[in-house]
């Protein structure tokens, strides 16, 4: 695709866009601000990084200057050296090509006191730049060249290092490919009509797997050393993630267990409930593939002995995003669930392109359009629902809750029990059945059967019964309302009502006091 650099053209496509982008503009805001959250988590890991990375080189330096580990040390930490060498150089030529982009996206210098900042929703740059570049100048190609000759000289460092599962995963996420569509190439599917947001942020997501990458190796070759005994008296519970920022179908890590390890602290660690076993360093490794887009958390429980003999509790959230380098979403009119034989009424964006552009199918269910980016979607059953968005040959999948519509109350007239005076009672038609506090309007439920029983006073020799079809009190019914005073107790059992989705629900029997 060639896109125009006529200033006319130009100005014609960015008209288009921003009257695209105002079909749903509080989809895409809250995707632009998503990702600048999620970029500064990733810049804000990457410094936590360098921190600890900075302790383990001091820690070699003073092995380097002792005696039982100086020889062990010459060995291994050339080996650390060339890792951070190596990363440097990768995070150099990532930083370059970021700095190409966003002077690239028409950004607005910095003027009356306030930041340059840079155009978040630009496309032309990322393609132009990454994708479209002249012939022998892809930068996306020569990226992916950077990135897999960076992981293959960091799997050379050592024969022992190359068993090593380096972080930086270079494969296409498949829900990034149409099913059953031609694997496009690897820069297409990340940088191909990308806003510049999402180009940036993406680039900063291998930055942190570079940082994480040098982190793991470095660590290994200082434990290579170890030839110092320590004794620790101090325990700190740590949790933490492979990444903060991730695209669909990748795995997040999560490594728990605790700082200064003593086999004496006991750790245990668990993940949303479930334990995790510790492995031989002490430490817990979860391992998940992450599903569709969006924001999630990770509950994180470490509980251990203290020196003291005390039992010590870390509870952390671990808080990660699915992103989608598309920016397309899906959102829920009415609600987040599907509700079983209702038409719930979704929008749909492509992100930077318009709905003519914008294609979705539905997994265990049926579409309805009803408007540009705007589709009425039924369900018969099952639990969960998937609406795929494809914009430029990229699926991006979404999945729903699938629920039943909730049960009704039943009523007569504004009562749905209790107290209620004799003449009001009487002046009631039927009984009726409600949905409450639900958020879909206008949703109803007919009453199909019940039993109307009558006792107290007026009714203290025989009490009156009557089967009821229908919502409406029958000619036997009616006769026994009409004998009812105060101080009668009339009950409503065995209700029966269908609503939208077919089925017939018991509801639960109400009863009142008449009074006068």
């Amino acid at each position: 695709m060639s896109l125009p650099k006529e200033p006319r053209q130009k100005m014609i496509n960015v008209m288009y866009l921003v009257l695209t982008a105002l079909l749903a503009l509080n989809v895409s805001v809250e995707i632009l601000n998503a990702f600048k959250t999620v970029d500064r988590s990733l810049n804000n890991s990457n410094t936590a990084i360098d921190e600890k990375d900075n302790t383990l080189f001091a820690s070699f330096k003073e092995m380097l200057s002792k005696n039982e580990t100086k020889d062990s040390a010459a060995i291994w930490f050339p080996k650390a050296k060339n890792a951070k060498d190596y990363s440097d150089d990768a995070i150099n030529y990532i930083e370059d090509l970021k700095k190409q982009l966003i002077a690239a996206s028409d950004p607005e210098p910095a003027k009356d006191g306030k930041e340059a900042t840079y155009n978040y929703q630009n496309t032309d740059a990322s393609t132009h730049l990454l994708v479209e570049g002249p012939v022998g100048e892809k930068n996306g190609d020569d990226l992916l060249k950077k990135l897999t000759d960076y992981k293959d000289k960091m799997l050379g460092i050592d024969p022992e290092v190359a068993s090593l599962q380096l972080p930086l995963d270079l494969s296409v996420p498949p829900s990034l490919n149409e099913k059953g569509a031609k694997q496009m190439p690897w820069a297409y599917t990340y940088f191909h009509m990308t806003p510049t947001v999402a180009a940036v942020t993406i680039l900063d997501k291998f930055e942190n797997d570079i940082k994480n990458s040098e982190s793991q190796v470095v660590e290994f070759c200082h434990k290579k050393i170890g030839a110092v005994k320590i004794v620790y008296d101090k325990f700190q519970a740590i949790a933490s993630q492979s990444s903060e920022y991730l695209m669909p179908g990748q795995e997040l890590t999560i490594t728990g267990g605790v700082g200064a390890f003593s086999s004496a602290a006991q750790p245990t660690v668990s993940v949303d409930g479930s334990s995790v076993p510790l492995g031989p360093d002490g430490t817990a490794l979860y391992k998940t593939t992450v599903g569709g887009p969006g924001s999630y958390t990770k509950k994180v429980t470490i509980t251990f002995k203290k020196p003291n003999g005390e039992i010590a509790t870390l509870d952390k959230d671990i808080k990660y995003t699915v992103g989608s380098p598309t920016g397309a979403s899906v959102s829920a009119d009415a609600t987040k669930i599907f509700y079983i034989g209702l038409k719930n009424p979704i929008s749909v964006s492509g992100g930077t392109k318009g709905d003519e552009a914008t294609e979705i199918t539905v997994e265990n269910g049926n579409k309805e359009k009803t408007g540009p980016g705007k589709y009425d979607i039924t369900v018969s059953g099952g639990t969960e629902s998937t609406i795929n968005v494809i914009v430029d040959g990229k699926t991006t999948p979404f999945k729903f809750r699938v629920k039943p519509i909730p049960d009704p109350v039943a009523m007569v007239g504004r009562s749905k029990g209790g107290k209620l005076s004799a003449n009001e009672f009487k002046s009631q038609q039927g009984l009726r059945a409600d949905l409450e506090n639900f958020i879909f309007e206008g949703v109803k439920y007919n009453i199909t059967s019940y039993t109307l029983y009558a006792t107290g006073k007026g009714f203290t020799e025989n009490p009156g019964i009557a089967q009821n079809n229908g919502a409406a009190f029958t000619p036997e019914a009616r006769r026994i309302i009409d004998r009812c005073v105060n101080g009668t107790t009339v009950t409503f059992d065995d209700i029966k009502a269908v609503g939208p989705d077919g089925r017939t629900r018991s509801l639960p029997l109400i009863g009142f006091n008449l009074t006068n």
